[in-house]
């Protein structure tokens, strides 16, 4: 294997030079070696279309800072040029979980590499993952996701759609990649169920309430209809309807909803509900977390979210501090002491 000693060090390396490398196009041994990462994560592996973005954007951050230092081919890659890579992410201010994301692609990009014999020995064989601290997202009030939802009150067709939206993301609990793609016929609102199709091909019913499913009705018996007659008559065919025909969610022009505008649908109606920067997990991370606090199992909660892991459901355990005092001073048998009158008002109830 080639070495790496003789090529510049990552403190050698300006941001400057990194940004304008971002841009070049990759020589054929990288970009062919990208590609196959690429087909074998959708082909092979199945992942969605984000999951597949991921894996090319941190495949193609590695080789356009490969060939920033004079790596032309995978082959030249050892295991020390991946450590310093890691290093540089790190000294960039990159978020661990980022860093763990992408030392996970190199050992699946690179130990692919090896059995298809694209290169002799697997460098990233050794990576070991970065331990990601305890980060635990935002989390809405009750009344801040009330507030969240009735901002989004108007009458036309965005309007209905975007509240059916926001009611969806909050009743399900669904990822916003989930509810984008949701088909018509996965969506039952006499039984008031949905069907979302989760990571790794993975398919769940999951139960909605009755303000989901008004804000569907009212979206889907007028909302919907207009924005694809619309979209159909500003393009001056009717095929154009069918873009979007069998998709719940659709834009003004009659395409299916894409994840970015979802995303902005939410944290549109946050800041007209003065909530500040609020996201779809933040919705997601709020549904776990109330569900939990008006005594849910822990084990519903994870069906409901579509989690193959028990541990990944556990990070939606928190508790504020004020609750974990309450249900501790009014459950603990040794809580106050003897002959302390008890304060009836430290009562354990669920907050919002």
């Amino acid at each position: 294997m080639t070495s790496t000693t003789d090529a510049p060090t990552i403190d050698a390396v300006s941001t400057a030079a990194l940004a304008d490398e971002q841009v070049a196009v990759l020589r054929p041994p990288w970009r062919e070696a990208v590609t196959l990462l690429v087909d074998h994560v959708a082909g092979e592996l199945g992942r969605r279309d984000n999951t597949v973005a991921a894996y090319r954007r941190d495949a193609e951050d590695l080789a356009r800072t490969c060939q920033t230092w004079g790596i032309d081919r995978p082959a030249q890659v050892d295991a020390l040029l991946l450590r310093r890579y890691l290093a540089h992410l790190h000294a960039e201010g990159y978020a661990r979980s980022t860093t763990a994301r992408r030392t996970s692609t190199l050992r699946t990009w690179f130990a692919l590499l090896t059995r298809r014999g694209v290169i002799p020995v697997d460098p990233a064989a050794g990576l070991a993952t970065p331990k990601q601290g305890r980060h635990l997202p935002r989390v809405l009030r009750v009344d801040q996701v009330t507030a969240l939802l009735e901002a989004v009150d108007g009458t036309e067709p965005t309007d209905l759609r975007d509240r059916a939206l926001l009611e969806l993301l909050y009743a399900s609990g669904a990822r916003i990649g989930e509810v984008c793609p949701l088909a018509m016929d996965a969506v039952d609102l006499a039984q008031q169920l949905v069907r979302l199709d989760g990571k790794g091909g993975t398919q769940r019913l999951v139960p909605i309430g009755d303000e989901a499913v008004d804000a569907l009705r009212r979206y889907l018996a007028v909302g919907r209809p207009q924005l694809l007659a619309e979209a159909g008559a500003a393009a001056g065919a009717t095929s154009h309807l069918a873009v979007g025909a069998d998709v719940v969610f659709v834009t003004a022009r009659g395409a299916p909803l894409g994840v970015r505008a979802a995303r902005e649908v939410v944290t549109r109606g946050a800041r007209r509900a003065g909530l500040g920067h609020v996201t779809p997990h933040t919705l997601r991370h709020s549904v776990a977390t109330h569900l939990l606090e008006r005594g849910a199992d822990l084990r519903q909660v994870q069906e409901l979210l579509g989690h193959a892991s028990l541990a990944t459901t556990q990070r939606y355990t928190h508790l504020s501090r004020g609750q974990l005092r309450e249900i501790h001073t009014a459950a603990h048998p040794r809580a106050r002491a003897s002959g302390r009158p008890t304060d009836t008002s430290a009562t354990v109830e669920a907050r919002g």
